[in-house]
Order: structure tokens, then sequence, then C-alpha cells
């Protein structure tokens, strides 16, 4: 596979705006672990190599167990998710499958992430799960190399 293009050379002001976003999310109250968790389950979704690839081995670096990461898009049948990140991938799941389903993001699920997440921290999953979804349409349809950055950076 061969990128189209890259974005980043392309359309800086909009790519620095992107990382803006990341730059705040990493500075949240979010747990680490469960960004990780929903970035990688939304790439996943999107049929994102690029993005899967990248929070995997982000993941992994930051301590994230395999069990974990080779289950995570079997989470309601794995046992290794606290209450809270299975409220928070839940949450990702519905906001990445928005056309997919006959109620966008249902009641039920939206009240339960907010039983696990204080406002201030639901409202940064929101904004990660947006954030995570824009990327992926970025990395998908310019086509962006699975490892490619990785290789770049060591």
């Amino acid at each position: 596979m061969k990128a189209r293009m890259n974005v980043a050379q392309l359309a800086p002001e909009g790519y620095q705006a992107m990382l803006g976003l990341e730059k705040f999310l990493a500075g949240s109250k979010l747990p680490h672990a469960t960004l990780e968790l929903v970035k990688l389950r939304a790439s996943q979704i999107n049929g994102c190599g690029f993005c899967v690839d990248m929070h995997s081995h982000d993941a992994k670096k930051a301590g994230e167990t395999d069990e974990r990461l080779f289950s995570v898009a079997a989470w309601r049948e794995a046992p290794y998710y606290t209450d809270a990140e299975r409220a928070a991938l839940a949450l990702a799941e519905e906001a990445t499958r928005l056309s997919d389903r006959g109620e966008t993001v249902p009641d039920h699920v939206w009240d339960e992430a907010a039983r696990h997440y204080e406002p201030e921290m639901l409202a940064t999953l929101v904004i990660a799960i947006a954030a995570i979804n824009a990327w992926n349409r970025i990395a998908v349809t310019t086509r962006a190399v699975a490892g490619s950055l990785r290789n770049q950076t060591g």
C-alpha cells in the first residue's frame, strides 16, 4: 500500500489543530488506558490500519497488557476491563457507528458512561471519540500506511 498524500505537509495548520486536540487529551484527567482503548476500538471499527497499529503500540509502551489489547474488539466477552472502561468503549462504539443504528447513542449507553465519568471527564471522552474518528477518516482517506509513523520516528 502506498499513501496518497501527506496531510501534515499539505495542510500543516489543520494538522496542527488536530495535534492541539491530542495535546489537550494527553493533559486531561481521562485515564490514559481508557483513552488508548477507545482510540484502538474506534480505529478497529473504522478499518484504520494506521491508527490500530499506532494505538496498539502506544498502549503497549504505556504498559497495557497483551490480553487487553488482543481482546478489545470483543470487550463485552472479555473479563479484562473495568466497568468504567466498558462504558467508555460502549460510548465509543455508538458514537463511531452513528449510521449503523436506529437510535444514535442510546440513552442507556450515555447514562452508563455518565455514571462512571464526572461531567468534565465525560466531555473529554466525547472529544476523544470525535478526535479519533476524525484521525481515522484522514488516515483511511489518504491511505496512511500502518507502521509508517513508527518506522520514521524509530
